[in-house]
């Protein structure tokens, strides 16, 4: 096909899937489930191995911090649309999203067969864990989990444990849930490395973007997950960072794109889906928008060209400033006493680049100390020095606190 036609028929796609989107917008709830309808015959959510626990998944999935139980709208298109990828947490919407998607089972029983449902606890006791997972199965309105996942661990330490193995072994042997893993926003190369040499990590979900796709060591370590048959979910493919964006850089890719028919947002998806070792890239759709839109870039086959790529790359380094990698054993094995940087950089994340202040003051509450002038009399110096990205961490430690606090 030739490239005038291919990006023809791109613009179509995309613009069938725009015109469902603005239907559904306008319409009742029960009008919005046939939205769906509209994509052209013969187009299909794609579905992945997840790695080799011989369970295929749809390459995009329905994250879930989201209060469902008001919004069972969005749960019916994802489910008319294929995302049959539903994530979420025991601690998402203060268990809201847990109840709403409970509902939504309760009233539609014959789906549950269909959609490859995850849930997340932060709990790192037995005990505790034994009454998040009881506690997930009764919200959910579920007998079973298909993937449960340790919440937010920052270390291998907190999961490569003997007891934590027997855990997962016993909750499958009693049909509680079918897979066992973690969730990784920081330290991701590490603990990636690490549960590629185990054999009980069936699971992963981490950080993984255009900004950081190319780095070697980032290569390497999805690669060793790859070999060792562990299914891999992409989070934050957005690339968002802490710090104030850099307009001239991002109109560029944004001008780039929307000259090519797509956005920029969904150029950074399709360079994750061009990963086939990824199997599923988990995106926080709040709206059917955003839904359709990302769904449109899963369902579109045609690839980014060469130069797509390099332009990607090129806003990935000329605005790498203002993004944290992740990489946090980096700066904070520098501090004189331990700070946690990287989480208070995700704080920032979710309130200059997700726009949710909400959750970015949740997540700097879980680690900051009662006193909060003491994170900002320390010297960031040396932390400053080793950034790969070359981050500003004592302005932007300034910031969150002033901005959060």
């Amino acid at each position: 096909m030739s490239t005038i036609k291919s990006l023809q028929s791109r613009r179509e796609f995309l613009k069938s899937l725009a015109v469902a989107g603005a239907g559904t917008a306008l319409v009742g709830s029960h009008a919005a489930t046939g939205a769906a309808s509209t994509i052209p015959a013969g187009i299909s959510m794609p579905m992945r191995p997840f790695g080799q626990t011989g369970v295929d998944v749809s390459s995009l999935s329905l994250g879930g911090i989201i209060d469902f139980r008001s919004n069972q709208l969005l749960l019916e298109q994802a489910y008319k649309l294929g995302i049959t990828y539903w994530d979420t947490a025991d601690s998402y919407s203060g268990g809201k999203s847990e109840e709403g998607i409970g509902r939504f089972l309760t009233r539609r029983p014959e789906t549950r067969g269909n959609i490859f449902l995850v849930t997340k606890t932060e709990a790192r006791s037995i005990m505790m864990r034994d009454i998040a997972l009881e506690a997930s199965l009764k919200n959910l309105k579920t007998d079973y989990i298909d993937l449960y996942l340790m919440h937010m661990v920052r270390y291998t330490r907190e999961w490569d444990l003997p007891e934590v193995q027997r855990w997962a072994k016993t909750a499958k042997a009693a049909g509680k849930i079918r897979f066992f893993g973690f969730s990784a926003h920081t330290n991701m190369v590490d603990q990636l490395h690490h549960a590629a040499t185990l054999n009980w990590v069936d699971g992963v979900m981490f950080t993984y973007n255009y900004r950081i796709m190319q780095m070697p060591e980032m290569v390497a370590a999805v690669e060793a997950c790859h070999r060792a048959g562990i299914g891999l979910t992409a989070m934050k493919t957005m690339g968002g960072g802490p710090g104030e964006s850099i307009p001239e850089a991002d109109d560029r890719l944004g001008r780039y794109f929307l000259d090519k028919g797509f956005s920029e947002h969904q150029a950074k998806l399709k360079s994750v889906w061009e990963d086939s070792r990824i199997a599923s890239i988990c995106s926080h759709m709040p709206n059917t928008t955003i839904m359709l839109a990302n769904a449109a870039a899963a369902m579109n086959k045609s690839a980014l060209s060469n130069r797509d790529r390099i332009e990607l790359e090129r806003h990935a380094d000329a605005t790498r400033s203002v993004y944290c990698a992740g990489c946090s054993e980096i700066c904070e094995q520098t501090m004189a006493e331990w700070v946690p940087i990287g989480d208070v950089m995700r704080s920032l994340m979710y309130l200059e680049s997700h726009g949710e202040p909400e959750r970015a003051r949740e997540t700097l509450a879980r680690v900051l100390p009662a006193e909060p002038g003491r994170l900002l009399s320390q010297d960031f110096s040396a932390a400053q020095r080793v950034c790969p990205q070359g981050l500003d961490i004592a302005a932007l430690m300034q910031r969150a606190i002033d901005r959060l606090t």
